[in-house]
């Protein structure tokens, strides 16, 4: 097991500095400057260069910036004179943090007690229900259910908010579209691998030993049906950890999402590299302690990686 997590821990750092170099030279390949504007002479612009080390070579400006990084300083906001990038996402990322927790919280209930029920159920109608709910909510976008659940629900029946996260009810639309796609998944493949799992001779032999239909279920065959969903929950959490960039313009939520949009559009380069830096951080290490609760459950995922025998 140690050997594994070593592997996966060293995969995850060069995957960060593959991720941080790449991000680096493509935001310096963009035309222009990030201090132009109409107003703005070009000896301002020079001036302003020189002063945050812009005018130097490309290669100094990397190795200076990647030597900075390994000392956990991001540098400062274009955008923002004087403020931190560490300060920005210090700021930006607990309302995405919790936005997504709650998203991630209730794709896991909904999506696992529905595949569930859909696996179990002797009743061919709510089999079919179940099955066109979960194609529904995997095929819509986010940024479209968003739109849909504000129109009714904020706009129409107007009983929840339109933007912002004042109050708990503040969450409830943002949530929901955010959670409609992984709770789709999770049901899916929930319902499929108890399906199989229940159809398999341990199961049967359970049911012969007396053990009740629902602690069967619970017990013995969903432990090793969830295995698949635990391996989908690493990309699931990391994406609804960083955040939905739409769902956070669509409800006026100012997380992570809008404040990378800025950037961009700002052409902020260390606050574009240090979101970039830091949503890949928590992406990688999303999926590190996914792979290893996986690996600790199923010996055979570590031993196929690792070559352990």
């Amino acid at each position: 097991m140690l050997r594994y997590t070593g592997k996966r821990i060293v995969t995850g750092i060069l995957s960060l500095f593959v991720l941080a170099t790449a991000t680096f030279f493509l935001i310096h390949f963009m035309p222009g400057s990030p201090f132009q504007s109409g107003a703005v002479s070009q000896q301002v612009v020079d001036a302003l260069e020189k002063e945050y080390g812009l005018s130097e070579p490309l290669i100094s400006q990397y190795f200076s910036y990647m030597g900075n990084l390994l000392r956990g300083d991001l540098g400062i906001s274009y955008t923002e004179p004087g403020t931190g990038v560490a300060e920005i996402i210090g700021r930006t990322w607990p309302l995405t943090a919790s936005v997504g927790i709650a998203a991630l919280l209730t794709a896991v209930i909904a999506g696992t007690g529905l595949g569930i029920l859909r696996a179990v159920t002797k009743h061919r109608a709510v089999k079919s229900v179940i099955s066109a709910g979960e194609m529904l909510a995997a095929g819509i976008p986010g940024f479209a259910a968003a739109f849909l659940l504000l129109y009714v629900f904020s706009m129409k029946l107007k009983v929840l908010p339109v933007s912002g996260l004042l109050t708990p009810a503040h969450y409830v639309l943002p949530t929901v579209a955010l959670a409609l796609y992984p709770a789709a998944v999770i049901c899916r493949l929930t319902g499929n691998s108890l399906e199989t799992e229940l159809r398999k001779e341990y199961v049967v032999f359970a049911r012969m030993k007396g053990l009740s239909r629902s602690r069967t279920v619970i017990t013995h065959a969903l432990k090793n049906a969830y295995l698949p969903v635990l391996r989908y929950l690493g990309p699931a959490m990391a994406y609804l950890l960083t955040g939905s960039f739409a769902v956070e313009s669509i409800f006026n939520i100012p997380g992570l999402g809008r404040e990378f949009v800025n950037s961009i559009t700002n052409r902020d380069y260390t606050l574009i590299l240090g979101l970039t830096v830091f949503m890949g951080a928590v992406v990688i290490l999303a999926n590190l302690l996914t792979d290893l609760l996986c690996a600790w459950l199923d010996p055979r995922t570590r031993r196929a990686v690792s070559g352990e025998t």
